[in-house]
């Protein structure tokens, strides 16, 4: 579900954390950081959750206003074309989905509903609910490509979704927009009734869990290593004044180009400078990319990057 961009950046920040609380807690800090990385499969469900509760909320709906005293003839006959939405029936069919519903305590949504009713109303202004309850006609890709329109502008946008997510659990902040774009695919892929959502997990594989352990413990165990590296090479650069993210990424590179043999040189270097990009100061690529290209020079010229495999340097 997530990539090694996002690891890296759960790692940054954690490791970042440890210095504004002065924690030297390593086992306490890795286990924080793995439960930061596992609680983007709460967010993942959670937010599927939503299709489920729409659906929930505007049957209630209809059968409520089909029994008001002066209900209208297009109340007492609505029209269930949104609530049999194929994509609905999909998931309320979705064992395992319901499983991991359960399994996982998400129950969200019937103890807050007052964000779903303001998606539900949202959808039900907006032009393509209108459009497609107006349609005379119905198939399956009509129905996938409503729910798909309506995720797109309605849902993964929703500013009081994401207010009341950031307020649930700050850790998920930067995983919001990983799993709307991976909500997204998953539903665009969808070409027939037979069809169904896989249920990813957040570690593609024990690799990948693996490289978040080892980067965070080699990191931090080897900081005061790691920073003797580049203490020397910021001529330009007020060392009193560097910002600490772009210490800490430093020391992650370094990490990666000395202690992880199979990671392309290339790699390490694309990744750090697009992660100081978004989370750090406007200059800090510049920085950082000037740092990390005359290191991997020096490494090279006295081989001390001993990378495995084809292509690697």
């Amino acid at each position: 579900m997530l990539n090694r961009r996002h690891f890296r950046v759960k790692v940054m920040q954690t490791i970042y954390a440890m210095h504004q609380h002065q924690s030297d807690a390593l086992d306490k800090e890795e286990k924080f950081l793995l439960q930061s990385i596992d609680q983007a499969q709460d967010l993942y469900l959670l937010i599927l959750a939503i299709f489920t509760e729409l659906r929930t909320k505007e049957k209630n709906y209809l059968a409520l206003a089909s029994k008001k005293h002066l209900a209208t003839p297009q109340e007492r006959n609505p029209s269930l074309k949104f609530v049999n939405n194929a994509f609905f029936s999909i998931l309320d069919n979705h064992i395992a989905f319901q499983e991991r519903l359960e399994k996982r305590k998400i129950t969200n949504w019937k103890l807050n509903d007052d964000c779903i009713l303001f998606i539900l109303d949202e959808i039900k202004s907006g032009k393509a609910y209108a459009a497609y309850m107006g349609s005379t006609t119905s198939s399956f890709k009509q129905d996938i490509d409503f729910i798909s329109e309506v995720f797109t502008n309605h849902i993964a946008p929703n500013e009081k979704l994401y207010d009341y997510l950031e307020d649930y659990k700050i850790t998920w902040v930067d995983d919001i927009p990983v799993i709307n774009t991976l909500i997204s695919k998953q539903i665009k892929a969808i070409r027939s009734e037979i069809d169904t959502i896989e249920l990813p997990d957040v570690f593609k594989d024990e690799d990948d869990k693996e490289f978040v352990r080892n980067l965070f413990r080699k990191t931090v165990l080897n900081e005061l290593e790691f920073a003797k590296e580049y203490e020397n090479k910021t001529p330009n650069w007020d060392t009193e004044r560097i910002a600490e993210l772009d210490t800490i990424l430093l020391k992650m590179a370094i990490c990666e180009l000395l202690k992880f043999p199979s990671i392309p040189v290339k790699v390490t270097l694309n990744e750090y400078l697009e992660i100081a990009k978004e989370y750090s100061t406007p200059k800090s690529s510049i920085f950082i990319n000037g740092i990390l290209d005359n290191l991997v020079k020096e490494y090279q010229a006295a081989n001390k990057i001993k990378k495995s495999g084809r292509g690697l340097l």
